[in-house]
């Protein structure tokens, strides 16, 4: 849904796929988080499919 959303939306993302990329689990858990996705930009993050902090990336 997150990544439909920003499509939608026209917004630009890098997607880093955990599964593929292992290394990067611990940068999530270090962020506080322990679900996917975990979306970050500049100081905004969060985890999950929420429109309303999707709409703060526009």
């Amino acid at each position: 849904m997150v990544k439909k959303w920003l499509n939608e939306h026209d917004v630009e993302f890098d997607e880093i796929n955990i599964d593929e990329k292992p290394e990067f689990i611990q940068t999530v858990l270090d962020m506080g988080y322990r679900a996917a996705p975990v979306i970050k930009k500049d100081e905004i993050s969060f985890s999950g499919f929420r429109p309303s902090e999707l709409a703060k990336l526009v």
